[in-house]
Parts: structure tokens; C-alpha cells; sequence
């Protein structure tokens, strides 16, 4: 017997949550709360450029929204972890995927951005990534 699905989110409800999570902390968190089910709510934004709440948080650089979301369950990506400063991430998944240093994230944003996004803590990364583009 199959088991019956969960009804969808409401589609002005998740994209809400995507554009709060370009810089809205507050936001981020009382959604949230009152829906769980948002933490990977994923919005397509047309042409297939599809955003989850962390992929907003990673290219903006809101490493508090990235942090919440990810310690909540959020499933962290390679854009996340390079936003992040998780240089042992970046380079694992780059080592076991070379072509993955040339995807986009949302909006077609490249992985160098996210890195650059994240600031200090994420130079070491910026600056592997850099190092694989002059290779």
C-alpha cells in the first residue's frame, strides 16, 4: 500500500522563504518555525534556475542564515561549503569531480562568487579555487 504524500507548500509560502533568505535572518527563523517543512523548499525562478534558502543564504554570504539552516538539516552543497570556508569540502568533491569547479549555483553564479562571498573565512578556499582556474 503506498503512502500517501504530504500536501504541497503553499508556492507563495516557499518563495517567500528563498528571497528572506538572500539576507533576512529574523525572517528565516520565524518561517521556519512556523513551517519546518521550508528548510529545503526549493523555488524555480524560471528557466531551470531553481534556489533553495541555503543556495540564497551561500551567494549573498549570509553565513548566519547558511548556519542556522544547515544545523537545522538543510542539505549542504558544494556552493554552501565554499561560502563557508569548508576548504576539506571543496576539495574533496573537486577532487572526485574536476568538472564541478565550472557549475553555477543560483542564478548561474559561479563557485569562485560564493567563495568570494564568504569573506575571510573563506580565502583559503578563493584562493584554491583560483589556483585550479590558472592550472
Amino acid at each position: 500500500m503506498a503512502q500517501e504524500r504530504p500536501p504541497a507548500l503553499p508556492l507563495e509560502l516557499v518563495n517567500e522563504f528563498v528571497r528572506v533568505a538572500h539576507g533576512d535572518f529574523a525572517k528565516v527563523k520565524a518561517l521556519l518555525e512556523e513551517t519546518p517543512a521550508l528548510l529545503n523548499a526549493t523555488w524555480d525562478w524560471g528557466a531551470g534556475d531553481f534556489e533553495t534558502a541555503l543556495g540564497a543564504a551561500a551567494h549573498t554570504g549570509s553565513r548566519d542564515i547558511a548556519h542556522h539552516l544547515i544545523d537545522k538539516g538543510a542539505r549542504i552543497d558544494l556552493f554552501a561549503a565554499a561560502m563557508l570556508g569548508k576548504l576539506d569540502v571543496v576539495k574533496a568533491i573537486l577532487t572526485a569531480f574536476p568538472d564541478a569547479r565550472n557549475s553555477r549555483g543560483a542564478h548561474g553564479i559561479p563557485l569562485v562568487v560564493h567563495a568570494q562571498q564568504g569573506g575571510e573565512e573563506a580565502q583559503a578556499v578563493l584562493e584554491y579555487l583560483q589556483s585550479l582556474a590558472e592550472a
